[in-house]
């Protein structure tokens, strides 16, 4: 049994040229196609970035950072803007927990009719789930600044607010302080004036026992930190502060107990900033808020 004899493939000077050709140009076809699809899709990986500048000064950035502040350099203060992007957006852009959404009039009318020293009281003091000042410190922002960002938002939801005037240097612990109880007419203007200036002659640099120290007479500390710094009001009732000695103003105040009454001293109260806007320790301002009381029973 025999097998049928094998014929060449090639069997043509042309096949052979076209074969050769083919041996060359498929391949390098192919090489180009795989160069333009891997240039089209590429994808970082991970790790493939392990040394690029940005990884590499992540990687040995400090655990934490000290920002230094000149305390006497003048403050620059943030635009209302700036204040509702870092703060306020965090619900009022998309309307979180009842928050008027950023740009609904519908919603900021009413707010609006109030007028501006409410919205500033609710902002300072905080109303349903919204907390005071936004969850932030008069060290992180300025009630000039949080009236700002009301002005902004207000404005920027239909409403026509003026805005705030910026303080005088050194009156920021006062700045834009929205009273409990607003009093009209020309004897409240003069009154938030001359409360204004009083809180920013505070002294701030008054003298603070070192950690762990107490005063060694407390009455003299309340009665000398009465005479620097809570006179500046409570000597003559300014802005509904209870008068010196008026015993029917504090026993209003008493009428809560005596934890509450420190703790308005000591975190502030409508227009009374905290610890009246000294440095003043916690022994002292406590002793302060005593001395008043003894003096109205």
């Amino acid at each position: 049994m025999s097998e049928a004899p094998h014929g060449a493939l090639i069997k043509t000077p042309g096949q052979l040229i076209a074969a050769v050709i083919a041996g060359f140009a498929v391949p390098i076809v192919i090489i180009i196609l795989l160069a333009v699809y891997v240039n089209n899709t590429t994808r970082t990986g991970a790790g493939t970035d392990l040394f690029s500048d940005a990884s590499v000064a992540a990687r040995i950035a400090p655990v934490a950072q000290v920002d230094i502040r000149d305390a006497n350099a003048p403050r620059v203060f943030k635009t209302g803007e700036a204040v509702y992007k870092a703060v306020c957006s965090t619900c009022h852009a998309a309307g979180t927990a009842g928050a008027p959404k950023f740009g609904d009039a519908g919603s900021w009318a009413p707010r609006i009719a109030e007028g501006y020293d409410a919205l500033l009281h609710n902002a300072l003091n905080g109303k349903g789930a919204m907390p005071a000042r936004g969850g932030t410190s008069p060290d992180d922002y300025s009630d000039f600044e949080i009236g700002r960002a009301i002005v902004y938002m207000a404005n920027g939801s239909g409403g026509k607010l003026e805005e705030p005037k910026q303080p005088a240097p050194g009156a920021a612990a006062a700045t834009a302080a929205a009273p409990a109880a607003p009093a009209s007419g020309a004897q409240g203007d003069s009154q938030a004036a001359a409360a204004v200036a009083a809180l920013a002659s505070v002294p701030q640099t008054a003298a603070a026992p070192e950690a762990g120290a107490q005063s060694a007479d407390a009455s003299q500390a309340g009665k000398a930190l009465y005479t620097q710094v809570c006179q500046a009001c409570h000597a003559a009732g300014v802005l509904n502060a209870p008068k010196f000695g008026d015993k029917a103003a504090w026993a209003e105040r008493l009428k809560e107990p005596m934890d509450t009454v420190y703790g308005y001293a000591l975190k502030g109260k409508g227009a009374m900033p905290p610890k009246g806007g000294s440095n003043a320790s916690d022994a002292d301002v406590k002793a302060a808020v005593d001395y008043m009381v003894s003096a109205a029973k």
